[in-house]
C-alpha cells in the first residue's frame, strides 16, 4: 500500500464520522422544517408560491458561496450575542455548514410532497369528503399516506445532494470527506482526491439504497422493510460516530486547534506544529483549507489556537495598510496592532519569506531580455498574466501596476497548483508566484526582480489566539520554531509534496522538515561551542 493511500485510510474514521454527523443533522433538520412547510403550502396557494420560490432561489446559489456567506452572518450574530448575553458562539465549522446544507435539503422534499398531494385523483378526495372526513383527517389518513412514496423519493434526492455538498464544508473549517479533495487538489495528490470522491459517492449510494428500502416498504405497506432500512441507517450513523464519541470521552481538556490555509506549505506547517504538540502529550486537532480572512477571524475569536500567516497578508488584508515600509517596521507595528486590536500574539517569524513575486519561463525571459518587473512593462501589453484567486484583488497588485505601469493583454485566474503548470506550458506568460514555492525551480521559471520595492515583505509569522497568550505549554512547543526554517529548506519541503513523482504527504514532509530543523540546531550548537573548546 502506498504512503498516500495509507495516509488516506488513517484519517478516514475522523473524516467519515464528521461527514456523517453533518449530513445526518442537516437532513434531519431539513426534513423537520420541510414537512410542516409542505403541509402549509398544500392549503394556501400564496404560501405555496412563496415557499417553493424561496427553496428554488436557495438552490440557484452555488453551494460553496452559500456556505461561505453564512460565516460573516453568524460572526455578526455571535458578536451581538456576546454583547447581549456575555458569551458568543462559534461561527466557523459545523454551524454555518449545517445551516447551508439544511437549506439545500428542502427543495426536493417540499416540491415532491406538494406535487404528490396536488396530483392525487380528485375522486379520492371527494370520496374522503363524502364519508365525512375533516380536512385534518383527509390530510393524515388519505393524502399523506398516498403521497408517501413520492415524498420519500424527495428525501432520497435530498440525502444524495446533502452528502455530496457536505464535501464543500472544508473551506469554512468543518472537517469532512471534502478534506481529501481540497487537500489533494492543492498538492496534486490524485490518490487523495479519488479517495475522497469514492468515499462520498459510496456513502451517498448506501444511504440512497437504504432510504429506497424504506420507500418501497412504505409503498407496499411492508413494515419489515421500513424497520430494516431505518435500523441499518441508525446503526451506520452510530458506527460512524463511535470513534468521535470515544475520543470525546477520553479527552479531558479542550484540544489545541491548529489552523492552516489552503496550500501545500500551510498543510506542512500545520502538521509540523501538530506533531510538536502531540509529542508533548497534548490533545490536538487541525482545521485546514481555510481562507485568509476566515483563518484570522477564527484565531481572534479563539476558534483556532495557532496558525502561520504572512506579514504582508496581515498588513494588507487585515490592517488594510497600503504603504510598504521596511520589514522591521512592518513587524513591529503589526505586533503592537494585533495585540492592541485583537489580543493576538505575534510569536515571531519562522525564518523564511513567502512573498508574492512575478515569475516567467526562463527561456522566454532570456529571449526578451527581461530580468526585472521594469523590463516586463514594455512587453506586458502583448502578454497574458495568471494569478491565484486572491492576487488581483490584493493591494499589492495595484501597487505593482502603479509602480511599473503594467498593462497586460489578458488576465486569468487559477488554483495555485495549476498556475505553475500554465506558466510552464506557455498558456500564460507571467504568473504571481510564491517565493518559497519549490515549483519555481522545478518548472525552470525565474523570479523577476522588484527594484522599486512595490511588493510587501511576506515573512512567515506564528500567530497565537488571545486565550492562549499565556499558555506555557503551547508557547514552549512553538518557540523552537522561531527563526529555525531557512527559505531553501522550506522550498525543498514544499517541493517534496508538490512534485509529480515520489510525492510525500504533508505529514511526511513535516517529519522531514523537523529532522532538518534538528540538524540545523545541532550544527549551530556545535559552532557556538567550538570557540569554548579551543
Amino acid at each position: 500500500m502506498s504512503d498516500q493511500l495509507a495516509a488516506a485510510w488513517r484519517v478516514l474514521p475522523d473524516y467519515l464520522g464528521q461527514h456523517v454527523l453533518l449530513s445526518a443533522s442537516a437532513l434531519a433538520l431539513g426534513i423537520s422544517i420541510s414537512l410542516p412547510l409542505t403541509i402549509l403550502a398544500l392549503r394556501r396557494a400564496r404560501v405555496r408560491w412563496l415557499v417553493l420560490a424561496f427553496a428554488s432561489l436557495v438552490q440557484t446559489i452555488p453551494s460553496l458561496a452559500l456556505l461561505a456567506l453564512f460565516y460573516p452572518l453568524l460572526l455578526a450574530l455571535s458578536v451581538l450575542a456576546a454583547r447581549v448575553f456575555g458569551d458568543g458562539f462559534s461561527a466557523l465549522g459545523f454551524l454555518p455548514s449545517l445551516l447551508a446544507l439544511t437549506l439545500y435539503s428542502m427543495l426536493p422534499i417540499i416540491r415532491n410532497g406538494v406535487t404528490a398531494v396536488l396530483g392525487l385523483n380528485p375522486a379520492i378526495i371527494e370520496a374522503a369528503r363524502g364519508v365525512g372526513f375533516t380536512d385534518r383527517q383527509r390530510l393524515f389518513r388519505v393524502e399523506l399516506p398516498l403521497a408517501a412514496p413520492m415524498l420519500m423519493a424527495g428525501v432520497r434526492t435530498s440525502a444524495v445532494w446533502v452528502i455530496g455538498a457536505a464535501t464543500l464544508s472544508t473551506p469554512v473549517g468543518q472537517t469532512s470527506l471534502g478534506n481529501y479533495i481540497f487537500t489533494g487538489l492543492q498538492i496534486e495528490d490524485w490518490v487523495s482526491v479519488l479517495f475522497g470522491c469514492a468515499a462520498a459517492a459510496l456513502l451517498a449510494l448506501a444511504v440512497d439504497q437504504l432510504l429506497g428500502l424504506i420507500e418501497s416498504g412504505t409503498a407496499t405497506r411492508r413494515r419489515g422493510r421500513v424497520v430494516a432500512g431505518a435500523g441499518i441507517l441508525l446503526a451506520g450513523v452510530a458506527a460512524a460516530l463511535a470513534p468521535r464519541l470515544d475520543a470525546g470521552s477520553s479527552a479531558s481538556a479542550r484540544p489545541y486547534v491548529v489552523g492552516a490555509k489552503n496550500f501545500s506549505e500551510q498543510y506542512i506547517l500545520a502538521e509540523l506544529i501538530t506533531g510538536r504538540l502531540a509529542r508533548s502529550g497534548k490533545p490536538v486537532s487541525k482545521r485546514v483549507g481555510l481562507g485568509s480572512v476566515i483563518a484570522f477571524r477564527a484565531l481572534a475569536r479563539n476558534e483556532l489556537d495557532v496558525y502561520v500567516d504572512y506579514s504582508g497578508t496581515v498588513w494588507a488584508n487585515i490592517m488594510h495598510r497600503a504603504d510598504t515600509p521596511p520589514r522591521d517596521q512592518v513587524l513591529r507595528e503589526m505586533r503592537e496592532w494585533l495585540r492592541r486590536e485583537y489580543g493576538v500574539t505575534l510569536l515571531g517569524t519562522l525564518g523564511f519569506e513567502n512573498a508574492y513575486a512575478l515569475a516567467m519561463r526562463r527561456e522566454q525571459a532570456e529571449r526578451l531580455g527581461i530580468e526585472t518587473i521594469a523590463d516586463l512593462a514594455a512587453h506586458a501589453p502583448s502578454m497574458t498574466i495568471g494569478g491565484d484567486f486572491e492576487f488581483f484583488a490584493r493591494p499589492e497588485w495595484e501597487a505593482i501596476r502603479s509602480a511599473y505601469g503594467l498593462r497586460f493583454a489578458e488576465r486569468r485566474q487559477f488554483q495555485s497548483t495549476f498556475m505553475y503548470r500554465a506558466a510552464a506550458s506557455g498558456e500564460v506568460d507571467v504568473i504571481s508566484a510564491f517565493s518559497s514555492d519549490g515549483r519555481i525551480a522545478a518548472e525552470d521559471l525565474i523570479v523577476l526582480e522588484d527594484p522599486r520595492n512595490a511588493i510587501l515583505p511576506y515573512d512567515a509569522i506564528v500567530l497565537v489566539a488571545p486565550a492562549r497568550a499565556d499558555d506555557a505549554a503551547l508557547l514552549g512547543a512553538l518557540r523552537p520554531l522561531i527563526g529555525a526554517i531557512p527559505i531553501d529548506v522550506m522550498r525543498e519541503a514544499n517541493w517534496r509534496v508538490d512534485r509529480d513523482g515520489d510525492k510525500l504527504t504533508p505529514a511526511a514532509a513535516a517529519r522531514w522538515l523537523e529532522s532538518q530543523i534538528e540538524t540545523l540546531e545541532t550544527a549551530a550548537a556545535a559552532r557556538d561551542s567550538a570557540p569554548a573548546r579551543r
